[in-house]
């Protein structure tokens, strides 16, 4: 292996780790919605069109209790599976609760709130029909 090859490989590696602890994070974040009988989970691919993350998933909860109870486990995996804190708002209302993990955003909203907001249509995501699963 020659000198520009090792440097050309090692440019690649720290690329395909970090997509890997995106798509990591991405998958622990569904399914901690899946477990936790989120509504309507939607993922909206945001690579490209934003700096803010390459990800963003909303769900919804069925009362601030759930809201709060889904936030929680999130928070509580995201630690434990070595990700560290993420950035939270919203929790001690639990109407809309933000998990900014970096490169995947969560909301999690109550239905009313969700309605209001709309933020599939700001990003053009359609809302789910039934339990549908985007991205």
């Amino acid at each position: 292996m020659t000198l520009s090859e090792t440097s050309h490989n090692g440019a690649q590696q720290p690329e395909t780790a970090a997509l890997e602890r995106i798509d990591d994070l991405r998958t622990l974040a569904l399914g901690c919605l899946e477990e936790m009988k989120a509504e309507e989970t939607i993922a909206i691919d945001l690579a490209g069109k934003t700096s803010l993350a390459d990800t963003m998933i909303i769900a919804s909860g069925r009362s601030q209790r759930h809201v709060g109870s889904i936030a929680d486990k999130i928070l509580q995996e995201m630690k434990a599976k070595g990700f560290g804190n993420a950035r939270v708002e919203g929790l001690p209302a639990c109407d809309w609760v933000l998990i900014d993990a970096g490169d995947v955003l969560v909301h999690i909203f109550r239905p009313e709130v969700r309605g209001f907001y709309n933020l599939e249509k700001m990003w053009g995501a359609d809302r789910p029909a039934g339990q549908a699963l985007a991205g």
